[in-house]
């Protein structure tokens, strides 16, 4: 839990444009107010904060990757048209990875569809899925993962992508073509 309260405060602070008190802080990453003041100390040593205001936010996202794990938490499937199925859907995901890359800087060739989904509707999820296509190793991941890494997520073309930050943390945790994009991503910062 340690590191989903960390990967909570600092994709809150990377996605707010407004620096916010630090009961705001605890409150929307759902830690205690110590935890995030211990945390903000940790920061603040490290030059990336001050107090609530991130000073730095490459060098913070940078310090998010090296903390960071990748998720292996994940349920595949062979799907016709994917993106049509999520289209419709009205069950709660973030678009991740290649698919989310491809929609908000159109360098990578989305080979593969990466969502997170909520514990709670795994089971929804699955059978959405097999219903629409086939289980096993395919063209759809679907990763389930803190739900608060929903975070920050925004709906592009009728598709629901991650926020940027969770994004770059994502594709350079691929590796590969997708560290580049992650680093084109970075410079937008």
């Amino acid at each position: 839990m340690r590191g989903d309260k960390r990967e909570r405060i600092l994709r809150v602070l990377l996605n707010n444009k407004k620096t916010l008190s630090k009961n705001e802080l605890s409150k929307i990453a759902r830690c205690s107010r110590q935890w995030v003041i211990k945390f903000l100390k940790e920061l603040q040593l490290k030059k990336l904060t001050k107090g609530t205001a991130v000073i730095n936010k490459k060098n913070l996202v940078k310090y998010w990757i090296s903390i960071s794990k990748k998720q292996e938490n994940f349920k595949s499937y062979m799907v016709k048209e994917p993106l049509k199925l999520l289209e419709s859907t009205k069950l709660d995901y973030a678009l991740t990875t290649y698919q989310a890359e491809n929609i908000v800087q159109h360098y990578l060739f989305p080979s593969r569809i990466d969502l997170y989904v909520q514990k709670k509707d795994i089971d929804k999820w699955h059978s959405l899925m097999t219903n629409n296509g086939l289980y096993g190793k395919g063209n759809v991941r679907v990763i389930v993962a803190d739900e608060h890494i929903m975070y920050g997520k925004r709906k592009i073309k009728n598709l629901s992508v991650v926020s940027i930050p969770q994004l770059i943390i994502d594709l350079t945790k691929e590796g590969g073509p997708c560290q580049e994009a992650a680093e084109m991503l970075m410079e937008k910062l």
